[in-house]
């Protein structure tokens, strides 16, 4: 019944029809009830004539004897009947737009491997998926929770993910990579392992309240966990010894015609140093994944290998 509710209070947050006809069948019964008290007659008979009324039937059979009852019908015609309407041109429209998507070969397809789910509701998601939105990637968010302040393009899946029932409707299998970004730690542990069973292949991500949880979490095979307090925190301490540290991290994050990614080695790059590849490189190397672990190259120049991966700051059109 709860899911049910849900469904329906999502329907009504994202669907102009869907508020329109709801609006409608309110103002209906509201209509009927008032008919039924102004004309004295049992509420089943102010029903039919109001539903009579707003599909524009009328049979006549009922009709208002009275002042009031004229009011009342007056008020029925003028607002259930523009609704009504209304609603059904927009599920017309929306329905003759996708077999022209159909006719055309516009079909839309569930992603498969192209998009990034969220696993979760952490207070940040609604600026996360518009920061992924903004750098054109595909975002699908598995949660139950009132989803009313994502983006229009973000793909909302109504799964519970500490439910493996529930986690397995969505498919997390199919993404591109997972974000579990659950609102406590205990939410966050049991979506990874329920994550790891189903999507073993999919690299994953966990942003977490504490140390010890990322620890728990790398334990658990998730290749990269953040603890959101000490990320801050180490913001925080930065941005007092250099004021504009805070100002740097924000942009190399931020949308300002940057992208801030993590690439393989090439092949003609194994053996090399770090160094001699960040003179090389048209991009701004910050660092490099080297035996599983970041290393920014100062104070230590590692030689790179196949298996590591380098940390670069690219134009988007790049």
């Amino acid at each position: 019944m709860l899911s049910l509710v849900l469904v329906l209070a999502s329907r009504l947050k994202r669907s102009q029809a869907f508020r329109l006809g709801v609006l409608g069948v309110i103002c209906l019964i509201a209509g009927a009830i008032a008919f039924s008290a102004t004309e004295h007659v049992a509420i089943t008979t102010g029903l039919y004539w109001a539903v009579t009324t707003a599909t524009t039937v009328g049979y006549g059979d009922v009709t208002p004897k009275n002042p009031s009852g004229r009011i009342v019908a007056v008020a029925v015609m003028v607002t259930t009947i523009p609704l009504f309407a209304s609603a059904f041109a927009l599920f017309a429209g929306a329905v003759a737009a996708a077999h022209l998507r159909r006719l055309l070969g516009v079909v839309e397809r569930e992603p498969a491997g192209e998009e990034v789910m969220v696993l979760g509701w952490h207070p940040s998601v609604p600026r996360l998926t518009a920061e992924l939105v903004r750098n054109r990637r595909r975002v699908a968010v598995v949660s139950t929770a009132d989803t009313a302040g994502l983006p229009e393009t973000v793909r909302v899946v109504r799964a519970e993910p500490t439910n493996q029932a529930s986690l397995q409707h969505a498919k997390p299998e199919r993404a591109s990579q997972l974000l579990i970004a659950a609102s406590n730690d205990a939410d966050t542990l049991v979506t990874a392992v329920l994550a790891r069973q189903l999507a073993p292949g999919v690299p994953t991500i966990a942003v977490t309240q504490s140390p010890e949880v990322a620890a728990a979490l790398a334990d658990l095979g998730i290749g990269v966990s953040v603890s959101a307090d000490e990320l801050v925190a180490h913001t925080l301490a930065k941005s007092l010894e250099a004021p504009h540290a805070g100002e740097l991290l924000v942009r190399l994050m931020g949308n300002d015609g940057y992208q801030l990614r993590e690439l393989p080695v090439d092949a003609a790059w194994v053996g090399q140093r770090l160094s001699s590849v960040r003179q090389s490189h048209p991009g701004l190397i910050l660092g490099a994944v080297h035996d599983g672990k970041v290393t920014l190259g100062v104070g230590s120049d590692p030689s790179l290998s196949g298996a590591d991966k380098i940390l670069v700051v690219l134009r988007e059109e790049s």
